[in-house]
């Protein structure tokens, strides 16, 4: 199946996979209680990405791999050159020689630069910084966060690792910086990111390939654990999807918890927080437009770092090897392409009228709503072991049981009451409304701001499709009994 990706963030931080499996217990168990249904033993299935790759797949792999980059570049040159239309650097290369127009516009983007590359080696190293040598503090006086050393997720081979989480602390702290700096310090200007935009897409490409790279060639050389890797002997499809489970350096040090939450999230409520300095030097004013997509965006980002102990659960961590697909996606992908919405509003400001702003705002904020309570009620299943009231009853669920590689036998609970009694993936549900509260913020005067919620369809819809494979390869038939008492994805009645 053709593969796309998401950071995390959230998507990272966007995922349900933890959703599906709540609760992990490691003694057999195979009775119900009042409240389940009893677990088949009979066929145990295995997790994580495939180890044969059939000849779509791979198609799939080497179109992304070599259109990808194109993508980012496409939409990045559309504003610089085209004010933002997606349609006439198309209408160019058709009606010209279309080499000739492709070369006009490489020979007119900015190129690398030495002060691009100071400005991102500066940033990648001191997010570094934060997360290796600042253990966390925050957990011990913010009620409710959960930080500091936690446990992942059990992996394919049976292995539990643990995490430093502190992306809270590392977001405050560099916010806190950053204000400092554009209100008292003024060591440099706030529209720095917007200014160097196009060298640091360049350099962003250049870490995100020599990650993926460097985590390739350590599969082969050194892995951090030999049985969570997985070789399917085709090169393309192990660069893409990565063959470690969780490469490491050092005991803390993990390629997917840093790539995924930090440097690219961290920045990508930096780089809006840019894009609105240029709107106000270039204009005089921040339009409520601009407010809107910070605002929305900031919380989905703080959300995730509130939460980044339960990402921990996530199909990011507990079934995405680390590749090109999460490396280069992480530091590529998601920062250009995610904040395409305060980029364009730098080109087209818009004000939005009273009535269409607290419109946008009534979505996000309802969409937001329905992704956390969602994600909080399969949480609160999980930690209480379904010993909770949700909706005002003792929720209902099913047991199943699936196997690691090693052989052990391991037990599920899968939550069908409350949202998740609704659709299988609520969640997501509340995501693409939030999506498409950013892109309205926007106005209609051009399509490239609502690139993003056509492709975050594509992808949640997609991921839907890739959680429920690989739930059922997990656990067989329990997966088949969830689904008939589940029945609907995305909207109840529809999909």
């Amino acid at each position: 199946m053709v593969m796309l990706w998401s950071v995390g963030i959230w998507m990272r931080h966007k995922s349900a996979m933890a959703a599906v499996e709540p609760t992990v217990v490691t003694q057999r168990r195979t009775k119900g209680s009042s409240n389940g249904v009893g677990s088949s033993d009979e066929t145990l299935g295995q997790w994580g990405r495939a180890w044969e790759v059939d000849w779509f797949s791979l198609t799939g792999v080497v179109l992304l791999l070599c259109l990808a980059p194109f993508i980012v570049f496409y939409f990045i040159m559309a504003c610089d050159q085209y004010q933002c239309s997606v349609t006439e650097p198309l209408l160019d290369l058709y009606e010209g020689e279309g080499k000739a127009i492709f070369l006009s516009i490489w020979d007119r983007s900015p190129s690398f630069t030495w002060a691009a590359a100071k400005i991102y080696a500066i940033w990648v190293s001191f997010q570094v910084v934060l997360y290796m040598c600042l253990p966390d503090v925050t957990h011990k006086f913010l009620p409710g966060y959960v930080g500091g050393v936690q446990d992942g997720a059990r992996t394919p081979a049976g292995l539990i690792n643990k995490y430093q989480i502190n992306g809270l602390q590392s977001w405050l702290i560099t916010h806190a910086l950053w204000f400092a700096n554009a209100y008292h310090f003024h060591w440099f200007s706030p529209t720095i990111i917007f200014d160097n935009w196009i060298p640091l897409l360049w350099c962003t490409n250049i870490l995100g390939y020599a990650v993926a790279t460097f985590a390739f060639v350590k599969a082969y050389l050194f892995p951090t654990n030999a049985e969570d890797c997985k070789f399917t002997g085709n090169f393309f499809y192990n660069y893409m999807m990565g063959i470690e489970f969780n490469p490491r350096i050092g005991k803390w040090f993990d390629f997917k918890l840093f790539f995924n939450g930090r440097p690219g999230i961290v920045a990508w409520t930096l780089i809006n927080l840019s894009y609105a300095a240029k709107q106000q030097e270039l204009y005089g004013q921040v339009t409520n437009s601009m407010i809107l997509v910070n605002v929305l965006q900031a919380i989905y980002v703080l959300d995730f770092f509130w939460n980044e102990a339960w990402y921990l659960k996530t199909i990011d961590i507990c079934h995405d090897h680390f590749g090109w697909y999460l490396g280069w996606g992480d530091c590529v992908w998601l920062p250009f392409l995610y904040t395409l919405q305060g980029l364009y509003l730098v080109y087209h400001p818009v004000q939005l009228s009273a009535t269409n702003a607290a419109g946008v705002l009534l979505l996000g904020l309802v969409g937001y709503y329905i992704f956390r309570m969602t994600n909080h009620q399969k949480d609160l299943f999980r930690r209480s072991d379904g010993n909770c009231t949700i909706w005002g009853r003792k929720p209902a669920y099913i047991e199943c049981a699936y196997s690691s590689v090693d052989g052990q036998r391991h037990h599920s609970k899968l939550m069908i009451s409350g949202f998740w009694g609704v659709a299988r993936h609520l969640n997501y549900t509340g995501d693409l409304m939030g999506s498409l509260a950013y892109c309205a913020a926007c106005g209609t005067g051009h399509l490239l701001p609502y690139f993003y919620i056509v492709y975050m369809t594509i992808l949640l819809v997609h991921r839907c499709v890739r959680d429920e494979h690989r739930c059922h390869s997990k656990y067989g038939k329990d997966w088949t009994r969830y689904t008939d008492a589940v029945p609907y994805r995305l909207l109840p009645g529809v999909f």
